[in-house]
């Protein structure tokens, strides 16, 4: 009985070593994709910066100017940009967007909602619910490139200036440190410069006008928006899946230690109950 129990306890040790095995190569995986992925990030900020403060310039200078991107309709759809992962085991990093987009979704109530999914669970998650997807781009943000982010701000803003939609929001997950990331919400459409920040550093002249720059400016910083939130998506993915795959680890290591004080104890039982049977059958001899 002893023997048998001492085969299934080194069975499940054996299976457990196995387990920890591939949770220490995610982990290594995830920790080699962060640290690109923040790189990445790091290089493009300036240049969409640089942007933003071009945006903040035209306004500051020409406050009254109408643009047909910072104009907030009355009519028209709603269309929520939501950025997931493309792989599970990552945590709670796709539920937690995915639960603060549900928590939008019924704010709007009976307004007409599309999703733009980007990331294979962000598909998945909507197109299981029956939600009205208006375009899907999974597998994009471990190779992603700038033209593809530029696609989906042309698509945006095709259907924006057509009247379709009154408005866009991007949900993505904001990364804070390697164990902290959080999900974030932020309208991109229309277009509103907040007024404490709208500084001139020197007056520039734009040609033709300040307005057909800033409309022209405006489909380039949502790319490099949705750019910048895909990546720092990306980023809190692999760090969340490192994180859990650490937890895994650590939790693998500890059902070790324990199985193995469990093997030790039968083992010892089962020498005790040699010892015993070896003693008492020398007592029945004599």
């Amino acid at each position: 009985m002893a023997s048998g129990n001492m085969k299934g306890i080194r069975r499940r040790i054996r299976s457990v070593e196995s387990t920890m095995q591939i949770t220490k190569a995610m982990e290594l995986v995830a920790s080699s994709k962060l640290r690109r992925a923040r790189e990445r990030a790091d290089a493009c900020r300036p240049y969409f910066t640089s942007l933003y403060e071009t945006m903040c310039e035209i306004q500051a200078e020409n406050p009254d100017f109408m643009s047909p991107f910072s104009h907030r309709k009355v009519k028209g759809d709603v269309l929520l940009v939501v950025i997931a992962g493309d792989r599970g085991l990552a945590g709670g990093f796709n539920s937690n967007i995915f639960k603060m987009v549900d928590k939008r979704i019924e704010e709007l109530g009976d307004e007409n909602v599309k999703i733009l999914a980007i990331g294979r669970k962000a598909t998945e998650y909507y197109t299981k619910r029956g939600r009205d997807i208006f375009d899907k781009f999974p597998g994009i943000a471990e190779d992603l490139h700038m033209s593809v982010c530029s696609d989906i701000a042309d698509k945006i803003v095709h259907e924006y200036l057509s009247g379709d939609l009154k408005s866009a929001e991007l949900f993505y997950t904001n990364y804070v440190s390697p164990i902290t990331q959080t999900p974030g919400q932020l309208e991109i459409l229309p277009v509103e410069i907040p007024k404490d920040e709208r500084r001139v550093r020197a007056i520039p002249i734009y040609e033709p006008s300040a307005s057909a720059v800033f409309d022209h400016v405006v489909p380039r910083y949502l790319a490099g928006m949705i750019y910048g939130a895909i990546v720092d998506s990306y980023a809190s993915e692999q760090a969340s899946r490192r994180n859990a795959m650490e937890n895994a680890s650590d939790n693998a290591e500890e059902m070790i230690s324990r199985l193995s004080l469990d093997y030790n104890r039968a083992r010892q039982a089962a020498i005790t109950q040699e010892i015993t049977e070896i003693v008492g059958g020398a007592n029945a001899s004599n």
